[in-house]
């Protein structure tokens, strides 16, 4: 197919008068717009041209949960996230027993080649901490022991991210043994001091969980004021910070500072989305046990004593940072793509260049998405 007649947004700018040839699921030539007969052309009438997104941290969608260990479960998920333009995403565990853990990465193993969306799993839990388990169950929560680190590495073939409390007894050479598998590790839901967090980033940490959220920051220890895993963060220019900017979980002067500390290229956006996101506000749904509903366009425990993760696709985000931000689009559009592709090493997914996938999206001036495609084939369109 050749998609002409758009505009192509670069992770330094936008571009147009160009057109896209793709082949065989991949994006063969990036060539100045030609006349190529009508029936090979997906004319897209001025409209945007984007990489898909990459969505590193994803729950759940339309009443479904990772945690369900199921194809159908999958596909729903996916299919709800299609039509916010992702078009990658790590499926992500709840804080739980091991066994069930492993029953999701058996469950990606056995569907990710029919479900194209799927890359792998992100671990969330249950390595963290109590103190900061947010909507996490705390009973299942435990310290990385050699025995369940060994048990998820038996998994490293779908397991492409981990979330750990870098400050946990054996935390330290948990990481180290994850980085050794390629298994990105991210601190979060952590009461980390300074020091901790540095230890983790030298055994490889080189990311963050939901920034701001379920994280220290600084804190007194005895007379003198500490920097926490936030602070470290902000300071470490080789840590990348996912954000939930729903609008929700962090207020826009938190989302600019972020910005300001880590400029476009620090920051992957990242949904959280829980099995509230498609479902109507007053739904009740449930997070791997918790009673929790979609209140206000955001998900929450039932209880109302703590955020539940968010409702929203991945445009939302990039709308979210624009318009509340002062983000420039093709920077927006970055950190839902190109940044974290990098972050999980997915070196052919997040931009438009020769030989990477062809996932694309297609985007009206107001940011609507229009069309989405994942290997060239079409699985949303408006």
């Amino acid at each position: 197919m050749i998609f002409r007649n758009a505009r192509l947004i670069f992770p330094d700018g936008i571009r147009e008068g160009l057109e896209i040839v793709t082949q065989q699921g991949k994006i063969e030539e990036i060539r100045q717009q030609t006349k190529a007969p009508k029936n090979d052309i997906v004319d897209l009438d001025g409209n945007y041209l984007a990489p898909g997104f990459v969505d590193l941290h994803v729950h759940g969608a339309m009443g479904c949960d990772t945690m369900e260990a199921s194809a159908e479960a999958f596909r729903a998920i996916c299919d709800f996230h299609s039509s916010g333009g992702t078009t990658s995403l790590l499926l992500t565990t709840a804080t739980a027993p091991l066994d069930a853990i492993v029953d999701v990465s058996k469950a990606v193993r056995d569907c990710r080649s029919s479900i194209r969306q799927i890359f792998g799993v992100h671990i969330e839990g249950p390595f963290i901490s109590k103190a900061k388990c947010g909507a996490q169950r705390a009973e299942f929560i435990q310290d990385p022991s050699p025995v369940g680190v060994r048990r998820l590495l038996e998994h490293a073939d779908v397991i492409k991210r981990i979330t750990i409390a870098p400050e946990l007894p054996g935390a330290l050479e948990a990481i180290e043994n994850f980085r050794a598998r390629k298994i990105s590790v991210s601190g979060g839901h952590s009461d980390a001091w300074d020091e901790d967090a540095r230890g983790a980033f030298e055994r490889g940490m080189r990311s963050v969980t939901h920034t701001f959220n379920c994280m220290s920051s600084a804190r007194r220890r005895g007379l003198y004021r500490v920097g926490g895993l936030l602070e470290f963060a902000l300071s470490e220019p080789q840590i990348s910070c996912e954000l939930i900017a729903d609008g929700h979980h962090v207020s826009a002067t938190l989302m600019k500072m972020l910005y300001r500390a880590k400029g476009a290229a620090g920051i992957c956006l990242v949904t959280d989305a829980t099995a509230g996101a498609g479902l109507a506000d007053g739904s009740q749904f449930s997070l791997f046990g918790n009673d929790c509903i979609v209140e206000g366009g955001v998900c929450l425990l039932a209880d109302r004593s703590a955020l539940a993760g968010s409702a929203s696709r991945m445009i939302d985000l990039v709308r979210t940072m624009i318009h509340d931000v002062d983000v420039l689009l093709h920077e927006a559009i970055a950190m839902a793509t190109e940044n974290p592709a990098r972050a999980i090493d997915l070196r052919m997914k997040g931009r438009l260049a020769v030989g990477a996938d062809a996932d694309l999206i297609v985007l009206s001036p107001e940011l609507e998405v229009l069309r989405t495609f994942a290997g060239g084939e079409e699985i949303f369109s408006r």
